[in-house]
């Protein structure tokens, strides 16, 4: 298995626009695991064009329960399930991740046990196991470490940063956040941080074309990360390489990947890389696997 990242869908918020790109999701290819981070909507189509397979899904993690953070969870396993889905998927998410998929389980048990009855299907009940976390370690298995920190999204109280090691390598997921100092010290040293974005023209022209603007940059600047910030934070953790994602905006024809760069330019001198759906990324090679090649 090539070990990557894959931004499957680069848009903060929710909403998709024609030919627009996608709410927020990720896959981390580590240590012979499929990571899926986050489940927004699209996130099930986007998996099979980056060319993994559904039904060897086995781990997705869950920052928090906005919607374009969770929308397609259930959907993405049941559609790994229709697809050849045999072995357990874990999935890890904050309180509140067991009554999301036990919703989707009782809106679809006609569906779910009709397959189970007349395909032959293995029950999907029994396939799924979810683990409702907090912050600190939550997974250490065969080389994998995965840890949390609660981070700063108002209102919401339950959502995290994930930092997933593997065999030398390290790479951080910021989450939804406001700019908060203390995730320059959960990313210490990671290979690959990725941090959601904002960009402040392009903010202040979205929350001109909607209609409720007030509101929605009242959110926006209390609960997200101006570009600018994240710099700070990529240096003040020594990072190796910066991916911005969950951009806002993400589908603004004159917000370009220039308008980004300059927005960091005083804050981040390092590798930089802004985000799109479908970018991949490969992981770096560490000692371990220099020999064994």
């Amino acid at each position: 298995m090539n070990e990557r990242l894959v931004i499957l869908g680069s848009k903060g918020g929710p909403a998709i626009r024609p030919g627009g790109p996608s709410p927020t999701a990720s896959l981390l290819e580590i240590g012979g695991r499929r990571i899926v981070i986050d489940c927004g909507l699209g996130v099930s189509r986007a998996l099979v064009e980056a060319g993994m397979a559904l039904p060897s899904l086995d781990l997705v993690l869950i920052t928090h329960l906005h919607s374009d953070h969770v929308l397609e969870l259930g959907p993405l396993i049941h559609t790994a399930w229709t697809s050849g889905l045999k072995t357990p998927v874990d999935v890890w998410g904050p309180k509140g991740t067991r009554n999301v998929w036990d919703g989707f389980v009782a809106s679809l048990t006609y569906d779910i046990d009709l397959r189970i009855e007349d395909e032959g299907r293995p029950d999907i009940r029994d396939l799924v196991r979810i683990h409702e976390f907090g912050e600190g370690r939550i997974l250490e298995e065969e080389g994998l470490v995965i840890e949390t920190l609660r981070v700063d999204h108002p209102p919401v109280t339950e959502c995290y940063a994930f930092r997933i090691s593997h065999d030398g390598r390290v790479i951080v997921f910021s989450s939804d956040t406001t700019y908060f100092p203390p995730l320059a010290e959960f990313a210490r040293g990671a290979d690959i941080l990725v941090h959601e974005a904002m960009h402040p023209a392009g903010v202040d022209r979205l929350v001109a074309r909607t209609g409720n603007g007030e509101r929605l940059k009242a959110h926006l600047l209390a609960s997200h990360t101006m570009a600018a910030d994240v710099g700070r934070i990529a240096t003040g953790a020594k990072v190796g390489h910066l991916v911005l994602n969950h951009l806002v905006p993400a589908d603004d024809p004159e917000i370009t990947e220039k308008e980004w760069k300059a927005e960091l330019a005083a804050t981040w001198d390092g590798s930089l890389t802004i985000g799109q759906d479908g970018l991949c990324l490969a992981l770096p090679v560490t000692e371990n696997k220099r020999k064994s090649a």
